[in-house]
Order: C-alpha cells, then structure tokens, then sequence
C-alpha cells in the first residue's frame, strides 16, 4: 500500500482548466462554487436538465448543460451521484474529452440506505470506485467522498497552515491522480496518497477516515487502522 503526503511547499500558480461535473447535489454544487471562485471554466449537469441549473449558474457563472456535453472539452470530469444512477449515465458519457481526463468518483454505496444491493461490491469485494470504473469504461479517482460538503466551501486553509485539513486520494492513473491532488491543493486542502483503486476501500464508508476533519499525520494513520471488512451497515 502506498501512503503519502502530498508536500504543502509552495507551488507556482497552475493554468486553469475546463471541469465538467456531473451532479448538481451537496458535494457537486459546491464543488461548482469553488472551482468557478477559483476561475475554472465548469460546466454542470443534473439528470433533471440544465434548466433546472439556472439558479446554481446565475450565482456562480458556471454554464449548465446536459449530462452528455459535461465532458466535452474537460480535463477533469467530476462524477458525483448516487452509486445507483452510475449504470444509467449515458454511454461514451466521456466521449470528446481530454485524451488525458481525469475522472472524480465521490461516490459511496449505501445500500440499505439508498443503492440496493450490488452483488459484485459485496460477494466479489470489489471497491466501490473499481465497480463505478466498470460501468464507465474509464480510470477513476476516488476523492471527496468522505468530506463533508460544507467544507468545501467553510474550511479551505492555505498550504502549510497546521489546521489544514487533507483528504485522502486514492487511483491507479498516477498522473490523473498528481492533477486531482493539485486542484485539492488549489481548493485548500492537503491529500493523503490511499494507493491504488484496490486499496479505496479505505476511505469507503464507516472507515476511521471516512469524515475525518485533521491533518495529513491523522489521516495516514486511520487510512493504516482500516478493516477491509464491510461493516454490517453498509452491507446490503
């Protein structure tokens, strides 16, 4: 397994990006707010149609579109929607994309909750990021899913301050991953390398890291602490 902490020297300012994200809830709204703030060119999409996004893009500048144009032109796609709706997203759904895109998977499965049972998540043990690869055809990188959506816009610190929080980052494209980390960076946080999407499930539900709000050093060591066993909760 490999843990570790992203440097929080600091950097030069990055060039901005076109971000698509699909998901308008909690986490994808305000991913919109931040990364609009920050001067990305974002486009967001919902299942219910762009023009139910009026609002969210009338305040944050970002272009509404549907869910088959957020990736056209992205480098980075954000994928945030319930793990149920993931096989309902619309085929070649990254078609027209950067050839280097890096795709965000925020998402968790939840299957009492909300999911239903999915039978390769719990009698194959695949991690959750690893089945949502499947289903799109493409590399991901698990991150956000475990932070608290009003962090995002409540608690970004500047590199090297010691109340900054990291979160942990996990995926096997490392240079889609290096890019995911440094927007996380641009955002306001530190990240802590989980590995690959193999070992994601550490950051997966009911996980000692899973809403932690602390630093790399107590991230790194709930990421260790992790079972790989599927809490009885989160079993379907």
């Amino acid at each position: 397994m490999c843990i570790e902490s992203e440097s929080t020297r600091s950097r030069k300012a990055r060039p901005l990006m076109k971000i698509g994200i699909i998901g308008a809830g909690n986490i994808g709204g305000n991913l919109t707010r931040r990364l609009s703030a920050l001067g990305h060119d974002v486009s967001v999409a919902n299942s219910r149609g762009p023009q139910t996004l009026k609002e969210l893009a009338e305040e944050t500048g970002a272009t509404p579109v549907t869910v088959e144009e957020a990736a056209r032109g992205a480098e980075v796609v954000v994928i945030t929607i319930p793990v149920k709706a993931v096989p309902s997203l619309p085929s070649g759904i990254l078609e027209g994309a950067a050839d280097d895109v890096a795709v965000i998977d925020t998402n968790n499965y939840y299957p009492q909750q909300r999911d239903g049972r999915i039978a390769e998540i719990e009698d194959e043990g695949l991690a959750e990021s690893r089945w949502t690869e499947r289903r799109i055809g493409h590399p991901v990188i698990k991150a956000f899913n475990g932070t608290y959506a009003q962090d995002i816009l409540d608690r970004p610190l500047a590199a090297g301050d010691p109340d900054r929080i990291a979160l942990p980052v996990a995926g096997d494209d490392e240079a889609a991953k290096a890019k995911v980390r440094a927007l996380i960076d641009e955002l306001g946080f530190d990240t802590v390398d989980t590995g690959g999407i193999d070992d994601s499930w550490r950051q997966q539900p009911d996980t000692p890291v899973y809403g932690l709000r602390a630093g790399t050093e107590a991230v790194t060591k709930a990421l260790a602490e992790a079972s790989p066993e599927r809490p009885a909760t989160f079993r379907g």
